[in-house]
């Protein structure tokens, strides 16, 4: 199974590079600095250097080429403006999708953001974020060709993952550590049957495994 990440040197990207290696996927990691390679590598994962801002959707396609799976998860970060919101939350993950109808990759994960929403109003970056992750979420939602879900994090944390979370269409606000994305992350990928799902999530008390079976009506 070979599964492609974009956004490959994000901390939740790493994180699920090195359990999906672990599992003996063949994982790449597709990433803009070359300095970056090296920490993909130590992760498990093959490097790809392209930039989704740059990048045509023949170039995109072409490393999805053969690929089990694709997983969205970049972002334009910290410290950027909207304009890179706009370019690289909504129209990198917009050009992502085209490439993985191309390649025929059909499942398709989406790292979006709680209170992710295309009509959110207001002039704020952090608005502009949300707006960006509203309008991606909807575009990939309406694309028949791909077997899509939609992550949405609460708020982000370092802390060690307990395997334990609360998964669902609506959690409620809360934190979540990053190592418990990424395991959701992964066994998402492994449940064909959570396609067509947006699904919140939060810190819980329910196994990662089970949360995702549930969810799933497994």
């Amino acid at each position: 199974m070979r599964i492609v990440i974009a956004g490959g040197h994000g901390q939740i990207a790493l994180r699920l590079e090195r359990l999906l290696a672990a599992r003996g996927y063949e994982v790449a990691g597709i990433i803009r600095d070359p300095e970056q390679c090296e920490d993909l590598r130590a992760a498990g994962a093959d490097p790809v250097v392209l930039d989704l801002e740059t990048a045509s959707v023949e170039q995109v396609t072409e490393v999805l080429a053969g690929a089990d799976g694709a997983v969205f998860a970049a972002g334009a970060g910290p410290g950027s403006g909207t304009e890179r919101k706009d370019t690289v939350d909504r129209g990198a993950a917009v050009l992502f999708a085209d490439a993985a109808e191309r390649a025929s990759v059909r499942r398709y994960l989406v790292v979006s953001s709680m209170g992710a929403d295309p009509q959110r109003q207001g002039d704020e970056v952090f608005d502009a974020y949300l707006r960006a992750k509203g309008e991606a979420d909807a575009d990939v939602r309406s694309r028949a060709g791909l077997d899509w879900t939609i992550l949405r994090p609460g708020s982000l944390t370092n802390d060690a993952g307990t395997g334990l979370v609360h998964l669902g269409a609506s959690t409620g606000r809360g934190p979540v550590a990053r190592d418990d994305v990424a395991a959701v992350l992964a066994e998402l990928l492994e449940t064909p049957s959570t396609a067509g799902l947006t699904l919140e999530l939060i810190s819980g008390s329910v196994p990662v495994t089970v949360a995702v079976k549930d969810v799933a009506g497994n």
